[in-house]
């Protein structure tokens, strides 16, 4: 039986192979460096292998220091874009009022900003305020962008939700938080799932506001950033990149299929 789909040309398959060669190898570079038995220069083939930069990495304070100031950053502005994100996309989803449209594109503006300029103007906010830089500038520099994530997810997922559904659990005599709990959440959970686990990949990379916001302390990126200009144990920066890569690709994947999964909303088509 013939297929109705025609298999793609060659050139396609090789531009597609050379674009992912282009976007992946530099990341697989950085894993083959991990592993190098030369501290001060990138020189490739590597003169040797070895896990002696592991071991080095795992016993440097400043790494586990860095490490954790970006795990708790990312933690705490996940879980304030998740609260300000989903009252967000509810209001302009589920209501009409006048200006709707201009606070959905103020929502967004700050992801669609280059990161120096909101950077500019989170510092010369706190600095005008008097707010001396600390843990909690950055957690909040940080929730500027992560609640555009949020919002974009379940802002998505709202619309697709069916009136009739939230009419008929207020007609049968649920309150406006059963309603939310038993109707509302179980449709927007996985979107806000998704959402959040990619405002903290989003957080826990992020360079150029942290820059702005965080004073004298240092971020995991941050401290790689300061570690690649130093010719000392580079292979160290890699090793800490490598983890860089599986906590900030792990969240994405996840985001992916629990999306991917979402697409049955209940009541979608009543």
């Amino acid at each position: 039986m013939r297929s109705d789909r025609s298999s793609a040309p060659l050139s396609l398959k090789i531009a597609a192979a050379a674009g992912l060669l282009f976007m992946h190898l530099p990341i697989l570079l950085i894993f083959l460096y991990a592993f190098t038995t030369e501290e001060k220069s990138y020189q490739f083939p590597p003169p040797g292998l070895t896990l002696e930069w592991f071991v080095v990495a795992w016993n440097r304070p400043d790494v586990w220091q860095a490490l954790g100031l970006s795990v708790r950053v990312a933690a705490i502005a996940t879980a304030v874009a998740l609260v300000l994100g989903t009252l967000c996309a509810a209001a302009v989803s589920q209501t009409r009022f006048f200006g709707r449209e201009t606070i959905s594109l103020l929502v967004i503006l700050p992801i669609a900003l280059p990161g120096i300029i909101t950077g500019i103007a989170l510092r010369s906010a706190f600095s005008f305020a008097e707010i001396p830089f600390s843990f909690w500038t950055i957690v909040l520099g940080h929730a500027t962008f992560c609640v555009v994530v949020v919002y974009n997810n379940a802002v998505a997922r709202f619309r697709r939700i069916s009136g009739s559904l939230i009419e008929a659990s207020m007609d049968l005599g649920a309150d406006g938080f059963q309603t939310f709990r038993y109707v509302i959440l179980p449709n927007i959970g996985t979107a806000l799932l998704a959402g959040g686990m990619l405002a903290f990949a989003l957080s826990f990379d992020e360079v150029i506001v942290t820059t702005f916001t965080a004073g004298q302390q240092q971020t995991l990126p941050i401290w790689m950033l300061e570690e690649l200009v130093r010719p000392r144990q580079r292979p160290v920066t890699n090793v800490v990149a490598m983890v860089v890569v599986l906590v900030t690709f792990l969240p994405i994947l996840a985001a992916y299929y629990l999306t991917r999964e979402g697409d049955q909303i209940a009541g979608a088509g009543k």
